[in-house]
């Protein structure tokens, strides 16, 4: 059981470093699964995140109920966003294999 733990600890460590890195190269459909099974494994991020980007913009009230409330919301659509890509993957839709959502990883800034 820790070896498992250990494991997944590792998997999303790396695709965590992996995210951060800006893309340079076109989509295709290999950049397409990566980013739905990155965003199926971080999508439960946006909770913190966006707790705590609207506590730092507004306050601290604001942070822990109006953040609260998006970052449900964004966890539930980063989560389906991942999961429509990994199983839509080997075909080009939206045109061209594009992100479904902006910013297409969790980590990236907003355009």
């Amino acid at each position: 059981m820790k070896k498992l733990l250990k494991g997944i600890i590792i998997c999303v460590a790396v695709l965590m470093v992996l995210n951060m890195a800006t893309s340079s190269y076109a989509q295709d459909m290999g950049k397409k699964l990566y980013r739905g099974v990155a965003n199926i494994v971080t999508g439960w991020i946006e909770l913190p995140k966006n707790v705590y980007d609207t506590w730092v913009e507004d306050n601290p009230l604001s942070g822990l109920t109006v953040g609260l409330a998006k970052g449900v919301g964004m966890t539930i659509v980063r989560t389906g966003a991942g999961v429509y890509e990994t199983v839509t993957f080997p075909f080009p839709i939206p045109e061209g294999y594009n992100p479904v959502l902006e910013p297409e990883f969790v980590f990236n800034k907003g355009k």
